[in-house]
């Protein structure tokens, strides 16, 4: 394997890293605009971008957009986050250099049609009644909002108000201001000729100049301790306490804490919540980043006469934790990860979103060695003074269900 890294002129950095072993190859542009850039009063306003800037773009239409990678057999996706816009295609390896044409027509030429402003916006209102309808998910969405320090917990999905008020206006200009060189990540993984690649894409984006957007700042937290009511048989009990960014010394400590807690079926969640007393139908608790933060989510859903008693028992792990973890969990999260970065090794499209995450979060591209290297090098100890340094902190609850339960202690 091979790494390799470029900054142009305008600030776009390509990250590419060879995968000689395989056929394929797949691209990630991280766009440097998400759902914390969406001004008052435009909630949703980046993903409405997303949807528009698909409508069309260089000399095609929608449909010949569409069509086009079709016949180059690009599995596309895109999506909207927090700080970015994320646009990424897997293919043929002698297919990615006219890929990468189609989506630079994207990134600097979309049409973003008047005429079809109604029909983006129908998608995205379906798109947040969707999420209405699934209430783990909404449950998820309304912790981090409260949560991170605003505008960072601000839903990608928007609100009914915010998309309802959305003009074109408002659209070509979150695009004119987010769509920029600086700052903008193109990770590619597979097999490539790198020479030609950097070549293709300096020319692709070399008229690209667009001033940059300052980062949003940190505002304060929303409700340490919130109740929605939902008219149900289940209640959705979620979590958030602090943690560390993937910058920090100690990241894989509390990552790896992190998954002696919710990693497969003998973690500590599944195994005390969900097997043996049999509380809930879903319980688990994921390590979550921004760039100079981290934060450990947990959820769990249950029936709403049984909500109180899988609280208690959720806390209490959580608490049970800072106790210390044992030789044997660590020695199962090792094996999980050890398949899990083979697994990686045989995916271009995984590799070319992690090299472009890497860069963004530390400057820097860490190959597959290394991040084995780290988890291999977890002790028992090492996690153990990780978690004395580090106390639960700033701990959040949010529920959604028929009544409100009693907080547990830490919660105010």
């Amino acid at each position: 394997m091979s790494i390799h890294i470029h900054q142009f002129d305008n600030g776009m950095t390509l990250v590419a890293e060879e995968l000689r072993s395989l056929e394929s190859a797949a691209f990630c542009f991280l766009v440097p605009v998400g759902s914390a850039y969406d001004p008052p009063a435009r909630a949703g306003l980046t993903s409405f971008v997303c949807e528009m800037v698909q409508r069309g773009c260089g000399s095609m239409s929608s449909r010949q957009f569409l069509d086009a990678l079709e016949l180059l057999g690009v599995e596309g996706s895109e999506s909207v986050s927090l700080a970015h816009t994320t646009y990424g295609g897997a293919t043929l390896a002698d297919n990615l250099l006219p890929a990468l044409s189609i989506y630079a027509d994207l990134l600097l030429r979309p049409h973003l049609p008047p005429e079809q402003l109604e029909a983006g916006r129908l998608v995205s209102l379906q798109e947040l009644r969707g999420v209405e309808d699934e209430p783990a998910q909404k449950a998820m969405l309304e912790l981090r909002r409260r949560h991170y320090p605003a505008p960072w917990g601000q839903p990608s999905i928007g609100d009914v108000s915010g998309l309802q008020a959305t003009t074109i206006d408002d659209v070509r200009r979150q695009f004119a201001q987010g769509y920029r060189p600086g700052g903008t990540i193109l990770g590619v993984a597979g097999k490539f000729d790198w020479q030609a690649l950097k070549s293709h894409v300096g020319e692709l984006f070399s008229g690209w100049s667009v001033a940059d957007l300052p980062e949003p700042g940190y505002g304060p937290r929303g409700a340490t301790r919130d109740h929605i009511p939902f008219e149900s048989n289940q209640t959705h009990i979620c979590l958030a306490y602090d943690s560390v960014p993937l910058s920090d010394p100690d990241y894989f400590r509390a990552w790896g804490a992190v998954h002696v807690l919710s990693g497969g079926s003998s973690s500590r969640l599944f195994s005390e919540v969900r097997e043996k007393r049999g509380l809930c139908y879903t319980v688990y608790a994921q390590h979550r980043l921004l760039r100079d933060r981290g934060i450990v989510t947990c959820y769990a859903g249950t029936s709403a006469d049984r909500a109180q008693e899988t609280l208690d028992v959720t806390m209490a792990e959580i608490e049970r934790l800072y106790e210390g973890v044992e030789a044997d969990e660590l020695d199962r999260l090792q094996a999980r990860m050890k398949s899990g970065l083979l697994m990686q090794q045989e995916s271009s499209s995984s590799r070319s979103m992690s090299i472009a995450y890497d860069w963004y979060h530390l400057g820097r591209v860490r190959d597959l060695a290394e991040v084995s290297r780290c988890v291999e090098e977890l002790t028992p100890e090492s996690i153990n003074s990780y978690l004395v340094g580090h106390p639960i902190a700033n701990l959040t609850l949010l529920t959604l269900g028929p009544k409100p339960l009693e907080a547990p202690h830490g919660v105010s």
